[in-house]
């Protein structure tokens, strides 16, 4: 990368969307949990220039249904206990206010999201304990069915939000939480966008006109995410990015794509690094297993494993003759102007 490169990416504030690490550091005995992260995790977030990382909860089916409110909040615990025992490098926030205040002081603002939540199940009401507890972005769908609504893998069924699922959205936007729609089937996708009144993330989403894949959004439903005034981050999944051999290309077209469709301020970057997550937590036949899910065999791109080759989306950028403003805003800038928008104390 030339030195202009790593001078915009070093000045850029840096947005991750989509890391499963808590995956991988919960998995430790607690008393590990903040020397892990220092050790594994913070090194490759400052390799790539990470400013902003949201990370999701991701409660895997063994926990499921019984034991997924106690594995969420022990992963809550997780994200504090890593805030707290790396308190010079990192710091959880609630607010747009805290994470302006973690970027001035060269911390990692650190943001906790949900994924499927299936710890709430049709309890929507746990939404607000959550919220208390510090989560700001939540989904209600993986690639099944859950109590609230059908995920992508479900789309021949149709199915759209349940009355429970239509509850959550308006719990989360009463107490502004921001409403993600990735891994939502289509139809649970049109009918957040019908209800909608508070803009909505895709924090992990590439689009189906370049790779089509039940993962990915439609060119109508990416416009849809935009006209709310929310983001489309997109996904770095190589499998959801080409039918085979997934670069960083591939990448950078998807990213065109979206912008494109809603133009500059609506992109951001959500690359769903699991390739050490997997490596750390499942044994080898689970990708075999995960490949007949996903329909393509699991592959990640090369140099983008992990969060230190983010350095790598500004250097192709710039080859793409890209202007830096539009550089900066969608390697994190889009996600700051959101998050200070819609993270509020008081969100009405």
């Amino acid at each position: 990368m030339g030195s202009a490169g790593r001078e915009l990416h070093s000045r850029a504030v840096v947005a991750d969307t989509h890391n499963d690490l808590l995956c991988a550091v919960v998995a430790r005995p607690p008393a590990d949990w903040g020397r892990f992260f220092r050790e594994a995790w913070l090194p490759q977030l400052r390799a790539g220039g990470v400013d902003i990382q949201v990370l999701p909860i991701f409660v895997d089916e063994s926990f499921r249904p019984e034991g997924a409110l106690r594995q969420t909040l022990l992963m809550v615990e997780c994200a504090r206990r890593i805030s707290e025992e790396n308190s010079s490098e990192v710091t959880l926030c609630t607010t747009g206010g805290d994470i302006d205040a973690a970027l001035a002081s060269g911390r990692i603002a650190l943001v906790l999201a949900l994924e499927s939540a299936p710890g709430v199940d049709d309890d929507v009401e746990l939404f607000r304990t959550l919220f208390a507890l510090g989560v700001r972005v939540a989904s209600i769908a993986h690639f099944g069915r859950t109590a609230l609504a059908d995920g992508s893998a479900e789309d021949a069924a149709g199915g759209g939000l349940t009355r429970k699922g239509v509850q959550s959205l308006r719990v989360m936007e009463e107490l502004g939480m921001i409403f993600d729609v990735s891994h939502l089937g289509m139809r649970g996708v049109a009918h957040v966008l019908e209800l909608a009144t508070r803009p909505v993330i895709a924090t992990h989403s590439s689009a189906r006109a370049l790779r089509d894949h039940h993962r990915n959004l439609s060119d109508e439903q990416i416009r849809g995410v935009g006209a709310t005034g929310g983001l489309v981050c997109v996904n770095f999944f190589a499998p959801f990015l080409a039918e085979s051999g997934g670069t960083v290309d591939h990448l950078v077209d998807h990213i065109e794509h979206v912008a494109s469709l809603i133009g500059m301020t609506g992109v951001g970057l959500g690359p769903d690094f699991v390739k050490e997550v997997r490596t750390d937590t499942k044994p080898a036949w689970c990708d075999l297993a995960a490949a007949g899910d996903l329909g393509a065999p699991i592959s990640y791109l090369e140099g983008l494993e992990g969060p230190d080759g983010l350095p790598l989306v500004t250097e192709h950028l710039m080859a793409r003759g890209w202007q830096e403003s539009d550089i900066v805003a969608v390697l994190g800038g889009n996600v700051l102007r959101l998050f200070r928008e819609q993270l509020k104390v008081n969100p009405t």
